[in-house]
């Protein structure tokens, strides 16, 4: 699921209310001035060539680097800024009022202040948008000893100089919407214990997927934490519930929650006023990761910013960087995004998309050299998050992350009165198995996958077989007039090359048809009547569902990885330069799905190449993945 941008909608996905959540931005310049704001300054490395090397060479059995993971402290030590570069910065901060703290590492502060206090210390000052519609920016100053080290100022807001048009306001408050695919039907709660967890729950995967293996050898992921990045709190209770019917470990206490940007009572205000999809969302993301490695902690970060003006870009960069900094987490996920990646349509007010793409790859990279593995989903819409005639992404399609796409499991069902059979595992995506309702308002849930628009081709997918060349079936037509996809009446074969980075890294189960199940609960909202007449009714709800989704591949990826790492004396760290070598070798640990069948409802397989956007380089037996890093 990634977070999408809309204002005002209300929908109802199974019977859960899903509504945009308010980034907090709309309110009068008196308040907006005395308002707590988090800013975060991503700064250089010393050496970014050497950094970048360095990271390969963590993973590279050849180098004398290889698993010579850096703590945060020495991590500082050869590729941060000094410590006296950040002292001068909090030096000038400081007599602003500025509260300004080094995340670990030195590669980037996070600053905390009044809005007012905060324009004041980076003179900030709003810019008119060129493009007619668009919100403005901010522009800042910083002392040119300071400015000089700064890749990104993240979520700084400045005074509007003029009212905006109705459309700048829409981006400037942009709400926030995950849109989980989910179908009416409900999971069976009358089974119980392993029973469930085979037909909905971690013991479909692991059985799928051959982790089930490891789980024999009595890895549970003991030792481990998964960092979870969310932009919302979720009840315990739901996670217990989950637990119990899925016969897994029911200790709350593995549960540990860090909040970056809002305080608990404000994250947890926001969670009690109702149940919306971004809550859904984090409980997908904990129930899978917690029950998939039921030994492992979960640390889940969340970035609600109630009660501050902080912008959505900066709360997930404070998340991340919270994360990975502390460095408890060896494994992290994230299925949602700030926003996607369209330099037209970003919405941080101090940065551009290109300047937070570097500022987030930055941040990736001291990831991958503390020897931690990073996990996003890869998008619930093909090959373009949003309806429109171009490709687009949600950020980031990082090459330093594992990009996680989604597959059908086989099944055969009557759906929309046709008899629908997958003979095979294959990529999500089929509009013959899309409902009407779904069909009928342009919606196709299929697995995210294509060409990254502002990354180039890394190290590892260059001379794979596959990458940067595509076979595609145009199955859906954008229809302009009612800016929605239709179904094509003539689909047509498409070929072509592509020069950047490719994605998905990976795939595994996540369409609905095949899903699994979550439970939430919460405060559900509707409205009766108009006018004076209109009534707000709150009705509070409990409710089992069966959805899909890279959702739910991502944590579960995240948690087979805690598996592993639980064998370990090492943790595996950066996945992809590993993983594409080994998927070149005879006994390879994946599952190509090569066949022109396996299609995201663009981009399908390329019978004998090992790489295709649909679905990466297809699905894992992780058994044998395992033993491939064991025998680096």
């Amino acid at each position: 699921m990634i977070l999408r941008k809309n204002l005002g909608i209300l929908a109802v996905l199974s019977g859960l209310i899903a509504v945009g959540v308010g980034t907090g931005i709309s309110m009068s310049p008196v308040k907006a001035a005395t308002k707590k704001t988090v800013v975060n300054v991503a700064l250089k490395p010393t050496n970014e060539s050497e950094l970048t090397n360095y990271v390969y060479d963590t993973v590279d059995p050849t180098s004398a680097a290889f698993h010579q993971y850096l703590t945060p402290t020495e991590f500082a030590s050869k590729f941060g800024q000094s410590d006296a570069y950040i002292q001068s910065f909090k030096d000038y901060l400081k007599k602003y009022h500025v509260q300004a703290i080094a995340y670990p590492g030195n590669m980037s502060l996070k600053l905390t202040a009044t809005t007012a206090d905060m324009r004041r210390a980076f003179k900030a000052k709003d810019v008119p948008a060129t493009k007619k519609g668009y919100p403005s920016k901010t522009h800042y100053q910083l002392p040119g000893r300071l400015s000089s080290k700064v890749v990104a100022v993240v979520g700084l807001y400045a005074p509007q100089v003029k009212k905006a048009t109705k459309q700048a306001a829409k981006k400037t408050h942009s709400a926030l919407v995950a849109d989980l695919p989910t179908t009416t039907a409900k999971p069976d709660t009358t089974l119980a214990g392993n029973a469930f967890s085979r037909k909905y729950g971690a013991a479909k995967f692991a059985n799928a997927y051959q982790l089930n293996t490891l789980y024999n050898q009595g890895l549970k992921g003991q030792g481990q934490r998964i960092g979870i990045i969310s932009y919302g709190d979720i009840h315990n209770s739901d996670l217990t519930t989950y637990w119990r019917q899925s016969g897994v470990n029911d200790d709350v206490s593995r549960i540990h929650r860090i909040y970056t940007v809002g305080t608990k009572v404000q994250a947890q205000e926001a969670l009690n006023e109702m149940l919306n999809s971004v809550q859904t969302e984090a409980t997908v993301d904990v129930q899978s990761a917690s029950s998939f490695a039921p030994q492992a902690d979960i640390d889940s970060y969340v970035g609600d910013t109630t009660g501050t003006q902080t912008s959505d870009a900066g709360s997930y960069y404070a998340s991340f960087m919270t994360a990975i900094s502390g460095n408890q987490d060896k494994q992290i996920s994230t299925s949602f995004a700030p926003d996607e990646e369209v330099a037209a349509d970003w919405s941080d007010p101090s940065t551009s998309v290109q300047q937070y793409t570097k500022a987030f790859n930055l941040m990736l990279e001291q990831a991958a050299v503390q020897g931690i593995t990073v996990f996003k989903s890869s998008g619930d819409f093909g090959r373009t998050d949003e309806p429109g005639p171009k490709e687009v992404h949600s950020m980031s399609t990082s090459p330093y992350l594992v990009l996680v796409g989604g597959t059908t499991l086989p099944y055969q069902k009557i759906i929309n009165n046709r008899l629908i059979t997958i003979p095979v595992e294959r990529a999500w995506g089929n509009v013959e198995a899309t409902s009407a309702s779904d069909t009928k308002y342009g919606i196709f849930g299929a697995s995210g996958g294509g060409f990254s628009a502002f990354n180039q081709t890394p190290r590892y997918q260059q001379e794979i077989s596959g990458v940067n060349t595509f076979r595609a079936v145009n199955y859906l037509t954008y229809q302009k007039k009612d800016h929605k996809f239709v179904i094509t009446k003539n689909p047509r074969v498409i070929t072509g090359t592509g020069n950047s980075r490719n994605l998905p890294d990976v795939s595994g189960n996540a369409d609905i048809q095949t899903g699994y199940a979550t439970y939430v609960s919460g405060t559900q909202i509707s409205v009766k009547g108009v006018g004076k007449h209109r009534k707000v009714i709150r009705t509070p709800t409990k409710q089992w569902s069966t959805s899909g989704g890279t959702s739910y591949t991502s944590p579960q990826m995240a948690a087979a990885n805690a598996v592993m790492n639980s064998g370990r004396q090492t943790p595996v760290g950066f996945w992809n330069p590993q993983i594409y070598q080994f998927a070149q070798q005879t006994d390879s640990p994946f599952t190509v799905l090569d066949g022109v069948e396996n299609n995201n409802l663009y981009y399908t397989g390329q019978p004998g190449m090992l790489y295709n956007q649909a679905t990466g380089l297809g699905t894992i037996h992780f058994d044998k993945l395992y033993g491939k890093f064991a025998n680096e």
